[in-house]
């Protein structure tokens, strides 16, 4: 199985470098284009919570009365990684989760964060996703990563939706960010990038030593033997990562 893996990660390969090397990491030189780069990356960090979310209604029991699910080991892995990402502790001690963290950044930065607001107040109004997708002012590019993640979720297939969620959300980005943002404090040292940098340097530790690993594991599980599931998760794996380089151009257009 763990050929497979490999495999997923040659396959992928190519459209990994093009967003390793992505020139839009080059070009975030000041706090706007930092607060541009927010307003549009914000999506990517809301959208992944519904990955998680679907994964965990999908390998472990939320229904009533409750039945034990059929893998403990994957019950336990998702339930680890859903804890962290929806129950983090901010730098203050407040319990929130990653997107709210990523919102409270924002908020400190000085970025527009009325969008996003919008669009999860119509969620919550109970209009239905395709609809508070189409209605938004904001580049098409932005539209397609999110239509993309829920046609995965549509799916109902848990090999697909953690195919997505593991290889479609990068695990080096975060490390570049927090460089970036590093430098940028020195040059700006007074406009609010400690809760940026704290959000990038979780994701580091996280992803590294807890959530990639665990991720992993939790394919093999799914995945088992299946030779299919094993096909359709590496196009997943690389329509994931073709979006993500989308939504990189679209910010990074954005900047310009």
């Amino acid at each position: 199985m763990h050929n497979n893996i490999e495999n997923i990660q040659q396959y992928i390969a190519e459209e990994r470098q093009r967003l390793i090397n992505h020139p839009l990491y080059q070009n975030i030189s000041c706090i706007e284009d930092l607060k541009r780069f927010t307003e549009g990356h914000v999506y990517a960090v809301w959208d992944f919570m519904s990955l998680l979310k679907f994964l965990q209604i999908k390998l472990t029991c939320t229904t009533l009365p409750w039945v034990p699910s059929d893998n403990p080991d994957t019950r336990y892995l998702i339930n680890e990684i859903v804890l962290a990402e929806e129950s983090d502790v901010s730098e203050g001690g407040k319990r929130l989760s990653h997107y709210e963290l990523y919102l409270e950044a924002m908020k400190d930065l000085g970025a527009d964060y009325s969008q996003i607001e919008n669009f999860i107040s119509r969620i919550k109004s109970g209009k239905t996703i395709s609809d508070c997708i189409a209605g938004m002012n904001i580049d098409d590019r932005i539209k397609e990563f999110l239509r993309f993640t829920f046609d995965c979720i549509d799916s109902g297939k848990a090999h697909i939706v953690v195919s997505a969620f593991t290889f479609g959300r990068e695990d080096l980005i975060p490390d570049m960010f927090t460089s970036i943002l590093k430098r940028l404090k020195i040059q700006f040292p007074d406009t609010g990038l400690d809760g940026l940098i704290y959000y990038f340097q979780r994701h580091i530790d996280l992803d590294g030593d807890e959530h990639g690993p665990l991720a992993m594991r939790m394919i093999q599980e799914i995945a088992g033997n299946d030779e299919n599931k094993w096909l359709e998760m590496q196009e997943v794996a690389k329509d994931s990562l073709i979006k993500r380089i989308a939504l990189w151009d679209a910010i990074y257009e954005g900047l310009k």
